[in-house]
């Protein structure tokens, strides 16, 4: 019977058109975890700084910030530890499992109650489970496909859309109810990802994930525990490298939850037609552009890829990606001149729109292109392990932007914003002076 799931899981590696059924499970694997994980997160720093008679904890608005940045900081550093352990000690659908029940866990304590206690109980076990969850997840996606497979950058970036499939449903349920039953409703979707992945994981990956893959194989003479070639270590220095760039990436982009969030709160004219948008659906305008653009941007990098003159460089688009969410921050700088922080001035609901529709394009040019990179080149021993590191720069980035975020209370939205659109500006025309040896380390 398991040779026959094996065959069933390999037969689409086969064709250069299809992609295999197992990417589709997991696509609705990511979008149930990531419904359950931006519900929570849109909803978030408002729930922190609404007063106790709004259902809210009555937290001052730079310390809910701060409290936002590390939570998002180190649900992104804690999959280094799980994709360790994972490698060494547990298959990853084990891990990916184990994780999913601790982030339901995490989200039905802070339904449970609403105190600090829970929400510090309940963080914490968010913070746990995303570190096994989220790098294996990732790198069972990379196990579907040989290294040299051209459908590899489009397989992620289709995975990419479940991710925000889940997220852009998320903020417009949550955003309708109270914080709350908001909490509620993130650990059910949790439970529901839970349920298609561990019902229908033997059918569609067969024994892909089921065993470690880093501990040391007696049978072979134990050759995974040899030291990296000189090819592994060229490829690990090089995640490495586009991980330190893809933290300024991160540190713009997360302002989404924090900084822009409070500004679109406070200073965007959200009435249309007479209705007032709620806040945490603006959340929802980021997965919506993703939904629009990934079929545009697979089928992109499928052509470029299959074409004689070849893909662009991964280091090109992500240098490309930098520029493009800089450029999002400048869009912004108009409206913040004329508002400042003055909360009795709004501008147009489109500056806020036009601006995630460039995080979003960015995003595209950076995310999924960084997940198919670490699964393809990072040797297979530290897979889950080098995907954990790849993370952990967006948890750096994070605490980052939770502190840039804080300093808009006190110096201003446009001094924040301009700093970071013209250092990501910046950084991005640096590296695509460095594309070509990056891209060399790479090979």
């Amino acid at each position: 019977m398991q040779a026959l799931l094996k065959e069933e899981v390999q037969q689409p590696n086969q064709s250069r058109k299809k992609h295999p059924p197992g990417l589709y499970m997991l696509f609705a694997t990511e979008a149930w975890e990531r419904f359950s994980y931006y519900g929570m997160r849109a909803i978030l720093v408002l729930y922190l700084t609404a007063t106790a008679v709004n259902g809210g904890l009555g937290v001052d608005k730079s310390a809910a910030m701060g409290i936002y940045g590390f939570f998002t900081g180190a649900v992104y550093i804690t999959p280094m530890i799980g994709g360790y352990l994972t490698d060494r000690f547990m298959g990853r659908r084990l891990a990916i499992t184990i994780g999913g029940i601790l982030m339901a866990l995490g989200n039905f304590s802070l339904f449970a109650s609403q105190s600090l206690t829970a929400l510090y109980i309940g963080l914490g076990l968010l913070i746990i489970g995303n570190g096994f969850f989220k790098p294996n997840i990732s790198t069972i996606v990379g196990d579907l496909y040989e290294g040299n497979d051209p459908r590899r950058d489009g397989a992620f970036t289709i995975f990419y859309m479940g991710i925000n499939v889940g997220a852009f449903f998320a903020p417009l349920v949550v955003g309708l109810m109270s914080y709350k039953y908001g909490f509620l409703t993130a650990a059910i979707g949790m439970i529901v990802g839970q349920l298609v992945f561990n019902l229908l994981g033997n059918r569609y990956l067969g024994d892909i994930g089921k065993e470690p893959t880093g501990k040391p194989d007696v049978t072979a003479g134990k050759k995974s525990a040899a030291p990296l070639t000189k090819r592994e270590q060229k490829r690990t220095t090089a995640i490495v490298i586009l991980a330190v760039f893809v933290i300024a990436f991160w540190a713009a982009f997360e302002q989404a939850g924090s900084s822009l969030t409070l500004y679109a709160n406070d200073q965007i004219d959200r009435n249309v037609f007479g209705f007032e948008v709620p806040t945490a659906w603006f959340q929802s305008l980021n997965p919506l552009f993703i939904v629009i653009l990934a079929p545009i941007m697979s089928a992109l990098w499928y052509k470029l890829g299959s074409s004689k003159r070849g893909d662009l460089k991964t280091p090109t688009k992500m240098a490309l990606g930098l520029v493009t969410v800089g450029l999002g921050f400048l869009v912004l700088l108009p409206a913040v001149m004329y508002t400042g922080n003055d909360t009795a001035l709004k501008v147009n609901i489109l500056f806020m729109i036009v601006t995630y529709f460039l995080h979003t394009l960015a995003e595209l040019m950076i995310s999924p292109v960084g997940l198919s990179m670490v699964s393809k080149i990072a040797p297979i021993k530290l897979a889950s392990l080098l995907m954990g590191v790849w993370l952990a720069s967006s948890a750096v980035a994070n605490m980052v932007a939770g502190q840039l975020a804080a300093y808009t209370q006190s110096l201003g939205y446009l001094e924040i914003f301009s700093v970071i659109g013209f250092v990501t500006i910046g950084l991005g025309i640096v590296l695509l002076f460095l594309s070509k040896p990056v891209a060399k380390l790479m090979k």
